[in-house]
């Protein structure tokens, strides 16, 4: 699976101050991206916004973006959700023309048991056309995802070929990457937690950061991986000071007021989240100075 190799970027939803997907915005972030250096794209992640869109806006934008794309980076698309038998359905009933894999996050809300998600995971692998990629954020879901479930799905099932790890446990990360199939993909789903996890044998990142500096961050991923250390902790401790005020009122509040500082894309969001504050956007501002 070298196309989910390196640096991913979990693509926003840019929206027009109506609230309405701002397809302009949306074609210049793509470009962006491809320029940047990025090495694939995701959509329909929760950065995406996916919680808030119709079928027919994620429908939309999923052909958006890959009549944009032109077959130049790969795509991955988030599939996901609490209730399994309809979840599986939608996979049966989607068009992935286009799609290179599939990212599904474990089930949130439900706090379902490690068999509980073994057995989730087991449907949709026994019924997707493309390669999964698990992602386990307990953060979100309320529900971590132990490192022996995540071992045993990668051993008994041939089409879960990656994962995106966002529990910040990094006792709990090198167990999988200890133990882990020689062929399944570690990524890391925390900016900040990237390149140490590198340094661990993660194989590259899912990344919010990356689409508003995709060249330093996917630069810092690359020298992580061929052992460039010095390279990539200069840009590491470059970019550090940016997670704190994009993740401090949600994500993707921060990242878009700073794409809007960058005149990619306007800022506006769908509630229940809402815009950056001044005082947020007045320090990324200040960082992008810097």
């Amino acid at each position: 699976m070298e196309i989910i190799k390196g640096t991913g970027v979990a693509l926003i939803t840019p929206f027009n101050e109506d609230l309405s997907i701002d397809y302009v915005g949306l074609e210049k972030l793509i470009i962006y991206q491809i320029e940047g250096g990025i090495d694939y794209l995701v959509l329909m992640g929760t950065t995406g916004e996916s919680a808030v869109l119709s079928k027919q806006e994620k429908q939309a934008v999923i052909a958006f973006c890959i009549k944009v794309n032109n077959g130049i980076l790969p795509i991955v698309v988030g599939i996901g959700g609490n209730n399994t038998l309809a979840l599986v359905e939608e996979i049966k009933q989607t068009n992935f023309t286009g799609v290179d894999a599939l990212l599904s996050v474990s089930p949130c809300y439900n706090k379902p048991t490690q068999e509980g998600i073994y057995q989730h995971y087991k449907m949709i692998a026994q019924v997707c056309p493309l390669p999964i990629i698990l992602y386990n954020v307990p953060g979100r879901t309320a529900s971590n995802m132990e490192a022996e479930t995540t071992l045993r799905l990668a051993n008994d099932f041939k089409n879960i070929v990656a994962l995106k790890e966002a529990s910040g446990d990094m006792d709990q990360i090198m167990k999988i990457i200890k133990n882990k199939p020689i062929n399944f993909v570690v990524l890391s789903g925390d900016d900040g937690l990237t390149l140490p996890m590198i340094y661990m044998g993660a194989e590259g990142v899912i990344s919010v950061i990356g689409q508003s500096h995709p060249k330093e961050y996917s630069d810092m991923v690359s020298f992580g991986m061929s052992g460039n250390n010095n390279n990539a902790n200069q840009l590491h401790y470059k970019l550090y000071d940016f997670y704190g005020p994009f993740y401090a009122e949600g994500n993707p509040t921060g990242v878009k007021a700073c794409l809007e500082l960058l005149g990619i894309c306007k800022c506006f969001i769908r509630p229940p989240l809402y815009e950056a504050s001044d005082a947020i956007k007045k320090e990324i501002k200040s960082l992008l100075m810097k």
